[in-house]
């Protein structure tokens, strides 16, 4: 049962984003970005959330969401989050108080229709062959996104990790937030355990999301604003979804 529920919402997934990237697509000769997130991707985005919760039965529970600067609070804010799922890439720009832009590599500007979106809402690609070139992009194009309310999500581990597992967390995401004096506010998030990576069957279940307090990053140290970033997540992650790790207690009584 759990397959036939997974593949009725990765089919309308698919189905869906063909008439809905097309127009967006489309609308983006005359229509401003903030416009096309508000008409083509959060629709889209909240809707492959909705169909994984209704027929995937995939739920979800948001803790800390005050934590969230509102719509009107203009200061540059960057979220840095856990990552071990697709799920939470549909997730957070479908529910977040303002629009976000991804960082990301390049390579999935390629990507029929998908990837004609991401160029059109004004993301972050990088090359990541060029280091050096890919930061002093993402410094400056990040100022000028987040000077227009827009929030940059990173994930600083990189990749997807496995539910109960931890890969290097890179300050990436810190030095943009110590360059831009940005707000760096971590989010733990549980997907591993509904969603897994490399996976395309839903595990019925409920994803917990958990946004932690605002960190400036103002005058401050990258590499120990990451180690704080990653302190608290990893304490998070383990109070959230204490069964996918084997040193849950001995972790939080270290902290």
């Amino acid at each position: 049962m759990n397959a036939i529920r997974s593949s009725l919402v990765f089919a309308w997934m698919v189905v869906s984003i063909i008439p809905c990237g097309l127009g967006l697509v489309f609308c983006s000769l005359f229509l401003s970005s903030a416009s096309l997130w508000r008409w083509f991707a959060r629709p889209w985005l909240r809707g492959v959330v909705v169909a994984a919760r209704l027929v995937g039965r995939v739920d979800y529970e948001l803790h800390g969401a005050e934590n969230l600067p509102g719509p009107d609070d203009m200061r540059r804010v960057i979220l840095v989050s856990k990552h071990q799922s697709t799920w939470e890439t549909f997730f957070f720009p479908s529910m977040m108080p303002h629009n976000l832009a991804y960082v990301f590599k390049k390579e999935l500007l390629r990507i029929p229709i998908f990837g004609w979106c991401m160029a059109r809402l004004e993301m972050v690609p990088i090359d990541r062959s060029k280091r050096s070139e890919a930061w002093n992009k993402v410094a400056q194009f990040g100022v000028e996104l987040m000077d227009r309310g827009r929030w940059i999500i990173m994930f600083p581990e990189g990749t997807r990790s496995e539910r109960g597992g931890q890969g290097k967390y890179k300050s990436g995401a810190s030095r943009l937030g110590v360059a831009t004096d940005a707000l760096l506010i971590p989010i733990a998030v549980s997907s591993g355990q509904c969603w897994p990576r490399k996976s395309f069957s839903f595990i019925p279940g409920k994803i917990d999301v958990s946004v932690g307090t605002p960190i400036p990053a103002a005058g401050g140290d990258p590499e120990a604003l990451m180690k704080q970033v990653e302190t608290w997540i990893e304490g998070e992650m383990r109070r959230i979804d204490p069964t996918a790790y084997s040193d849950s207690s001995d972790f939080n009584e270290g902290v």
